[in-house]
């Protein structure tokens, strides 16, 4: 695990006034990642750190001589317009820009002068997907989302067999993830009414968010060579947030006997920024497993991960109707969770996936599954929180869903906090549906 340093020193402010704002998602102690370009204009896409309000342009940044000689070919990798190369280059190449930067952007730095004209606000900026995401993953981490899900179907036995043994996943559609702010259109599948002797081609009328954390894997491992619980974080470059959407009717028609196939490869939804593990670490926390529950095979345990494999990590959904939106009426908030709930961690995520020798990729992505916490307004879905359809939520303007309706928009949001380190947040994944095309 990693251990604390200078760089997440709660006292430490930035010569950037905004990133010294409590409900700043961006001080100092964060500096996220991501992919950007000044909006309207020909740049190309490349590297930004956040803080505040702004984004530090790491080629610009470079090229003004505010980094050391030794980290110039890192930073040459930054110049792209994902971030993949800079992710292959390891854990320590990045906690040495992080220490940099952090030094930089303090408070009385010599660095400012040349800084300050390297800053671009993020309100003229716009982004894409930061990192070319060669495979995608979907687990399934959360027992309560799991539990909830299974009651809809079987009652009596929720839980296959497997849950409680092995990080549950499948293989998704990378091609079809886009950063926050697009919209998408509603999509098609066959349908299949319990009472129907035939399917039909429609567009789906059960149309669902799910509330996941993203993990972006960094340096990859050689085919045929598993990667040990304890060595998985050194493998992962950060965390963002997701919305996983599901079209839920044509799920449940098309999912026996592989799983999700067109009912999950339509859209999906990452935030803009990558916030590091390194970042994370005063939001660690013990990770458990009941008593009365299987425990972990070997390779999926160890001292590390029970002692702080767990993620201090706020999960919030809002939604926001067409009409709200045509009202004035900001996005309310439908559910909060927490990803330190989660059943499996993320090293032993990474331990599974390689255990039969998959070779992972600077870019890969993994998704940890929809996350819910035990009270109803905690649950990640809204399959959850109207019990399959049955009761639909009320919003605080009177409207009723119980799933999404054409012009909704869903925002997700992350944060980190404790009461020995600032709040750092991972900035939102939001997106709209819009109507279905005609076919």
């Amino acid at each position: 695990m990693i251990e604390l340093n200078e760089t997440h020193q709660p006292e430490l402010t930035s010569w950037v006034v905004s990133a010294n704002d409590e409900s700043s998602d961006f001080p100092i102690q964060n500096l996220p990642f991501a992919i950007f370009k000044r909006k309207d204009t020909a740049e190309n896409f490349r590297a930004g750190v956040a803080i505040g309000e702004h984004i530090v342009d790491l080629k610009a940044a470079h090229k003004a001589g505010v980094f050391s000689m030794e980290l110039t070919p890192l930073l040459k990798t930054l110049y792209k317009p994902r971030l993949n190369k800079f992710m292959s280059k390891g854990r320590a190449a990045w906690s040495a820009l992080r220490l940099e930067l952090s030094r930089a952007l303090r408070s009385g730095s010599d660095a400012q002068a040349q800084l300050e004209s390297c800053l671009v606000p993020q309100t003229h900026a716009e982004y894409k997907v930061p990192a070319r995401i060669g495979d995608y993953t979907d687990f399934y981490t959360s027992i309560n989302h799991a539990t909830n899900v299974g009651k809809l179907f079987r009652p009596d036995n929720p839980l296959l067999p497997n849950y409680q043994w092995i990080p549950i996943g499948y293989h998704g559609r990378s091609s079809s993830i886009e950063v926050s702010g697009h919209g998408f259109h509603r999509p098609h599948g066959q349908l299949k009414a319990p009472d129907a002797d035939t399917p039909k081609l429609a567009p789906c009328k059960r149309l669902d968010y799910e509330l996941e954390v993203g993990i972006y894997i960094g340096s990859g491992n050689k085919l045929g060579h598993a990667i040990d619980l304890d060595q998985a974080e050194d493998h992962v470059f950060g965390l963002c947030v997701f919305n996983d959407w599901s079209a839920r009717d044509i799920q449940a028609w098309e999912y026996q006997p592989l799983g999700p196939f067109l009912s999950k490869s339509f859209a999906s939804t990452v935030s803009p920024w990558i916030v590091t593990m390194e970042a994370l670490a005063p939001y660690r926390q013990a990770w458990s497993r009941p008593s009365d529950h299987p425990q972990p095979l070997p390779y999926l345990e160890s001292h590390d991960n029970r002692n702080a494999g767990a993620v201090d990590m706020h999960l919030e959904v809002l939604l926001q109707t067409a009409k709200m939106k045509a009202d004035g009426v900001a996005a309310e908030r439908v559910a909060l969770s927490n990803f330190n709930q989660s059943y499996w961690t993320i090293s032993q995520m990474v331990a599974h996936h390689s255990v039969n020798g998959c070779n992972l990729k600077p870019g890969d992505f993994f998704g940890s599954g929809t996350q819910s916490g035990t009270s109803p307004d905690s649950v990640g879905a809204l399959l959850e929180a109207t019990e399959g359809g049955k009761n639909p939520i009320t919003l605080s303007n009177g409207e009723k869903r119980t799933f999404l309706e054409d012009g909704d928009t869903v925002v997700l949001n992350g944060w980190c906090d404790s009461e020995n380190a600032p709040r750092i947040g991972f900035g939102t994944a939001e997106a709209t549906v819009l109507p279905a095309i005609n076919t």
